[in-house]
Parts: structure tokens; C-alpha cells; sequence
């Protein structure tokens, strides 16, 4: 059994016209909106300047007493890497490791955490389930350190850096990113409130930034939650269990994986479940 007839939401950009024609072949009726570009690793500004506060040119820790961090926050396990290679394009490799082994280390979950035993880098605090913003400020409360980075990765956490500064603490958010918005945010828009006002039956991710930049631009347009209740009422497809599991952490619930982690399984498979899913909501 197909789509037959269902409208298909796809946030896809590099594969925009192969994955058209595959929900097309499976009677959908697509929509494809491009939601992410590549930026290059060395067009990430703020992680550059964070790292001139935390890193000296020649590779060793800033011990100037203004202006070294005290503690850096990580979020993610992807995020902490990406931040690694960013910065190794203009530092000695093990410069930031270096750097990190002479500050209190926030790990949210065992995803950075792995990163960090894994670079050989002290852990002071691990934050505990369900690794929300509100557990990473209970588990630091009473610390002493002052001046802080919040390592980001998709969508920033306000929340947190506001709670940390309500302490008193100095707060830089350090996002890094491999995929920036597109240059023309009207499509998406336009995709967003459609999705809002429940022009969609299925979407179907091929990676978690999609996502996470269509709650962005529905956040600035005011209707995030509008979204957030369509796509309860939507069949959420995922590639595979990465992109699920920070589906999960932005609240959104997957529906389905398909058997394998391609583009090709993943609309074949979800014509064949989209219908029973939807009757089952």
C-alpha cells in the first residue's frame, strides 16, 4: 500500500529532486522545501571567538585572569566534535583538549561524556536523565565558577544561559554548526505555516537539522506551537536512530524508522505505514 494521495512534507536540500520523485513513484502528493546549506568549517565565527578567550595562539590554556573560561558546558557529542574540528583549523591538533583538562567539564548525557573519556579530558559534572536545561542548572548549582561556555548544537538553550546568569555567571554561548539556514527563509516560512495549519499528512526527515531549523523559523514566526500540535497529528518518518534521538530531545515523537537508514527505504517504507499510522492517531 502507497501514499495514495497523501501530502508529503520533505525538508530535503541536496537530494531535493530524487527524493520528489521517490514519494511521487509511491503515490504521494510531495512538497520538498530545501532547510539547511553547508557552511565551511572555517566560517564559524563564534566558535573562533570563543576559542581567542580560551586558547592561546600557540596551542597552550589562557591563564590571563579576566579572560580564560572557568567551566564549558557541553550539550551534545556531535556538537563537541564539530567544535574540535572548527577549531583545528587554525590550532594545534589536542590544542582545545589541552585547554579543557585546566576548566570544571559539563557533560549533558552520555553522548559528550564519551567524547570527553575518549580525548582523555576530566569529567567534574555529568548531568543525569532526562538531561533537560533544568537538570543541567540543578546539577552545577552551588558551583563556584563564574565566567561560562555553553557549548550549543542545533537549537540554542536561552533557558539555560538565562538561568546561569541569573546566578550572577558570565555566559558564553559557543553555536557551532555544519548547516546554516538557506539564504531565502521564504519557502520554509511558507512550509511552516502550512504544516501549522495542517496542510500535511506525512514529513519525512533525512536528518535532524531539518527539524531543527523548522522549529526555528516557526519560533521567529510565532507559531511554534501551532506546529508542534500539527505534527502530533502527523506521521513523523525519521531515517534512522540518530536523527530520532534528537527528534526526541527537541519533543518531537517519531512514528517510524525504516528498516535500513536511507532516503529510498524511508519513503518506500512509509508509503507502506503512513495510512494505518494516521488512523491510529
Amino acid at each position: 500500500m502507497a501514499f495514495e494521495g497523501l501530502r508529503v512534507l520533505s525538508l530535503e536540500s541536496r537530494r531535493a529532486v530524487e527524493i520528489e520523485r521517490l514519494i511521487r513513484g509511491q503515490g504521494g502528493v510531495p512538497l520538498v522545501v530545501p532547510s539547511m546549506r553547508e557552511v565551511p568549517l572555517e566560517d564559524n565565527s563564534e566558535a573562533f571567538d570563543f576559542a581567542a578567550r580560551f586558547i592561546e595562539p600557540g596551542g597552550d590554556f589562557k591563564l590571563e585572569a579576566n579572560g580564560h573560561f572557568e567551566m564549558v558546558v557541553f550539550l551534545t557529542g556531535v556538537g563537541a566534535r564539530l567544535l574540535n574540528q572548527i577549531l583545528e583549523t587554525r590550532y594545534p591538533p589536542g590544542a582545545f583538549q589541552e585547554a579543557l583538562r585546566h576548566v570544571t567539564v559539563v557533560v549533558r548525557g552520555a553522548k559528550p561524556a564519551a567524547v570527553m573519556r575518549e580525548w582523555g579530558v576530566p569529567i567534574a559534572i555529568s548531568v543525569p536523565e532526562p538531561n533537560t536545561w533544568r537538570e543541567v542548572l540543578k546539577a552545577t548549582e552551588g558551583r563556584p565558577e563564574r565566567r561560562i561556555a555553553v557549548q550549543e548544537f542545533g537549537r540554542s538553550s536561552e533557558e539555560l544561559a538565562e538561568g546561569l546568569r541569573a546566578r550572577g555567571a558570565e555566559v558564553t554561548t559557543v553555536p557551532v554548526y555544519q548547516w546554516a539556514l538557506p539564504l531565502d527563509l521564504a519557502p520554509l516560512k511558507d512550509a511552516a505555516r502550512r504544516l501549522a495549519a495542517g496542510d500535511f499528512d506525512v514529513i519525512l526527515l533525512t536528518t535532524s537539522v531539518q527539524m531543527q531549523h523548522l522549529l526555528r523559523v516557526a519560533g521567529e514566526e510565532g507559531m511554534e506551537e501551532e506546529l508542534r500540535k500539527a505534527l502530533q497529528r502527523m506521521v513523523v518518518g525519521s531515517v534512522g536512530p540518530s536523527t530520532s534521538e534528537t527528534l526526541r530531545e527537541l519533543g518531537i515523537q517519531p512514528d517510524f524508522e525504516p528498516s535500513h537508514p536511507k532516503m529510498g527505504f524511508l519513503v518506500n517504507e512509509a508509503g507502506g505505514r503512513a495510512r494505518r499510522i494516521l488512523e491510529s492517531k
